[in-house]
């Protein structure tokens, strides 16, 4: 039976490194939504409103071929943020509609240290680039919604210090 592996955390937790790490430990193929966004939509996403428009646009495009690839028994590995109630029905729906296996892995990581890490990656960039600032943090932070036992899943947790 294939996994569907997908993961929470905070802006600058450490998802992407940490999804870049399961795909390879578990042969999973892996999608990015940062990256695709990127690609489909360049310089478009300036705004929160504009995030969610974009993303729900590529999560429709690839819902039916994640769930084929799950089908086929092909492990994918996830990369999109399941960081509220609302994102994570998305991931219940896949892995369900697919018959598969899941793995939400919650990257459990203390807020000054995504902080330090978002000025990390961020330092290359212009000031006032969209999603580099600790206001951004803290915006996008305030919806975030750590996984409760009562959902339903099974939760990878992954602290980080």
């Amino acid at each position: 039976m294939a996994t569907l592996y997908f993961l929470c955390g905070k802006m600058a937790a450490g998802k992407t490194t940490h999804a870049k790490a399961l795909a390879a430990q578990t042969g999973a193929l892996l999608f990015v939504q940062d990256a695709l966004l990127e690609t489909l939509y360049p310089g478009e996403i300036l705004t929160l409103k504009d995030f969610e428009r974009c993303a729900g646009r590529l999560q429709a495009a690839l819902a039916p071929q994640i769930k084929a690839l799950l089908r086929r028994g092909l492990d994918v590995v996830l990369d999109f943020p399941a960081n509220t109630l609302k994102q994570r029905a998305w991931f219940r729906e896949l892995f369900e509609a697919a018959g598969a296996a899941h793995e939400l892995h919650w990257i459990d990581t203390p807020d000054a240290l995504c902080k330090q890490q978002l000025r990390q990656r961020s330092a290359h960039l212009p000031p006032g680039t969209p999603w580099t600032s600790e206001a951004e943090f803290d915006a996008v932070t305030a919806w975030f919604q750590a996984p409760d036992a009562a959902e339903g899943f099974r939760v990878v947790r992954c602290p980080r210090a």
